[in-house]
């Protein structure tokens, strides 16, 4: 089986990929509309891509690709990221000037990244940003990323848990084209939804999903196809299984409209 991610070997996406499937050949992709293509296209059997992140929020590009009904979220994977800062051999933190990593990932260390006076350069991906600060080899400049990219890039790690928040954790989903029956012990869901435009009616969606047992862990408004109209995306627990699923989901909710089944997986906090 081969499982496709977003960004080039070591980064974080590819730890998790390889946490979850250390047996199988993975396949880095240089944005999500590729990777996304890819498990279309049958190049993958599996996306492992990230969704959340604990400091930052929603990976948005990944939610909007979600939509289209053709792929299902089958399992999620929690990846703890500590930043390290690496540089090139002879490099200070007084000689830095630039700082290189994906845009999260310079997010996510946004308040360090200020206070030293360093400008952050957005790059595809963390690894990426790493093996092109060892290519330019220049003591002005710096990247964001994985620990242990520092080896086989011949780099030096000048500071770790370089993060404004010490819980930052990112969560990935692993995505397959199709539909996927419902294991025994899959107890959340993600689902996106639109609601009537009148007051009060998402508070009315979220208490009918709360009245059928539902724990809404998650929620996250994007535009939908209609300009100022709002989609929502919840992730919520319920009950394991098949039974479970339908506990909350049938008959079909009155006060929801349409409404997609993003994909049902086990939790992976309990």
């Amino acid at each position: 089986m081969r499982i496709g991610f977003q960004g080039e070997p070591l980064s974080y996406s590819d730890q998790a990929a390889s946490e979850l499937f250390p047996d199988e050949d993975r396949a880095g992709y240089s944005s999500f509309v590729a990777a996304f293509e890819a498990l279309r296209d049958g190049e993958v059997e599996l996306l492992v891509v990230p969704i959340e992140n604990s400091t930052t929020g929603s990976i948005l590009p990944v939610l909007d690709r979600l939509l289209p009904g053709k792929v299902h979220i089958i399992g999620e994977h929690l990846v703890e990221v500590q930043h390290c800062l690496l540089a090139a051999p002879g490099t200070s933190l007084d000689t830095i000037r630039r700082v290189h990593s994906h845009p999260q990932a310079l997010s996510q260390a946004e308040a360090f990244i200020t206070h030293q006076g360093w400008d952050a350069i957005p790059e595809h991906d963390t690894a990426g940003a790493v093996r092109l600060v060892a290519e330019r080899n220049d003591p002005a400049e710096a990247a964001l990323g994985p620990e242990r990219a520092a080896e086989p890039f011949a780099l030096q790690v000048l500071a770790r848990q370089v993060v404004d928040r010490d819980h930052n954790t990112t969560r990935f989903v692993v995505v397959a084209a199709g539909e996927h029956p419902v294991s025994d012990d899959a107890d959340k869901t993600s689902i996106a939804f639109t609601t009537l435009h009148q007051p009060g009616a998402l508070a009315l969606a979220l208490t009918e999903l709360g009245l059928r047992g539902a724990n809404l862990t998650r929620i996250e408004s994007r535009p939908s196809d209609t300009a100022w109209q709002y989609r929502f995306f919840v992730d919520l627990t319920h009950p394991p299984g098949e039974q479970g699923r339908k506990s909350v989901f049938e008959p079909p909710l009155s006060t929801i409209g349409d409404m997609r089944l993003l994909g049902t997986y086990r939790a992976a906090l309990g």
